[in-house]
């Protein structure tokens, strides 16, 4: 039985408290929430006596708490909590971990992890402790020294993605070849349930990491590691909705994701016309993110938008677009749901309309997406 704590939610925050793959009902959030709320409300009271200007628990805080209260009720075999932010200072840092894993690096939340490969993978490094193993997918030479200088000087084993294993990826499958000394494994040609190249990245490590839990001990057979990668799926990650025309939602909204999610709809969707529909939080890299998309889209339909205050303007966003992409037909809607009608509207039946930019923006458009996969045929 295995838990999950991941952040942040798309549509409900069920989500981010899944056992076994499914989301923790609404009457178990409640129940949860209801456990700790004298607690927190104890926690606040004590920050405000001390005048302590940071408060009490923050909701992340709370959320991990509800996590880990969920899993021990619900008795997990295992858990696999997802860090919100960073690492040395999240609330998912408290435990003695099996293993540490670090999938990749690079520039995000710049404000509070620092404005260097280096720094941020000092932060995501805070992870690792002493003597736990650690895997790596992090390529990049300034970040990847980080983090093998941490795990030196913590008295850790690292198994780096490059060095003690590797991965292929053409037409949506995956070869796997592990290289540690006495723990050599492979597998070949195995279907991936999520699109990208990225994601061949992401499975390798995931791989890599069970490669390390089976030297632990841990029984788990080649035919569930397959399993495994053939089932997986994320909402609103490369998330493939066929019609006509396509639709793929997808949550990127830093340059990294922007340029991933690129390669993948080249792979996705080799030919036909493209129109993206873009919003994107005020407190990203924006101008990064709109070069990295809008040039290899036909047409772009800017929103805002509306369940989070921090969105860019419409007009803001369409001006940064007009500048990235000189040339490009740009048309601004004010909310999510008429940039989807005027999208579906002007592209054609062998056209893709992708959905990027944010979270909020994937979380706001999924329903409309859905419902329209779903309607009866005429």
């Amino acid at each position: 039985r295995t838990g999950v704590f991941s952040s942040p939610h798309l549509e409900r925050i069920e989500e981010r408290f899944a056992v076994d793959g499914q989301s923790c009902s609404e009457e178990k959030l409640v129940s949860l929430v209801d456990r700790l709320r004298p607690i927190v409300a104890a926690m606040d009271a004590e920050a405000a006596t001390e005048g302590d200007p940071l408060g009490g628990p923050t909701y992340f805080e709370v959320t991990t708490a509800m996590a880990f209260l969920h899993f021990v009720e619900r008795q997990v075999d295992a858990a696999v909590l997802e860090v919100g932010l960073g690492g040395r200072l999240d609330a998912t840092n408290v435990g003695l971990p099996l293993g540490s894993v670090i999938t990749s690096i690079s520039f995000d939340h710049m404000q509070q992890l620092g404005n260097t490969l280096a720094a941020i993978a000092g932060e995501k490094a805070g992870i690792i402790k002493p003597g736990v193993p650690v895997v790596s997918g992090v390529t990049e030479p300034e970040a990847q020294a980080v983090v093998a200088s941490t795990a030196r000087d913590r008295g850790c084993r690292l198994i780096q993605l490059g060095r003690d294993f590797d991965y292929r990826y053409a037409q949506g499958r995956i070869d796997f070849d592990f290289r540690v000394i006495g723990q050599a494994q492979a597998i070949s040609n195995v279907p991936l349930g999520m699109r990208g190249a990225h994601q061949a990245a992401n499975a390798s490590i995931a791989l890599a990491t069970i490669a390390e839990l089976r030297h632990q001990g841990w029984r788990v057979s080649s035919q569930a590691m397959q399993c495994g990668l053939a089932q997986t799926a994320l909402p609103g990650r490369v998330e493939l909705f066929p019609g006509r025309p396509d639709v793929v939602l997808d949550t990127a909204h830093n340059p990294a994701s922007a340029r991933a999610l690129v390669a993948a709809l080249v792979e996705i969707a080799p030919e036909g016309r493209r129109t993206l529909i873009l919003s994107v939080s005020r407190d990203k890299d924006v101008p990064a993110v709109v070069c990295e998309l809008a040039p290899h889209f036909d047409r772009v339909v800017v929103t805002q938008y509306q369940e989070n205050l921090r969105a860019m303007s419409a007009e803001e966003l369409g001006e940064l677009v007009g500048k990235a992409g000189p040339g490009i037909p740009i048309v601004i809607c004010a909310k999510p749901q008429a940039a989807w009608n005027a999208a579906l509207e002007m592209t054609e039946p062998d056209g893709v309309v992708c959905v990027a930019g944010s979270f909020f923006l994937a979380a706001e458009l999924r329903g409309l997406v859905r419902a329209r996969r779903d309607a009866p045929a005429i």
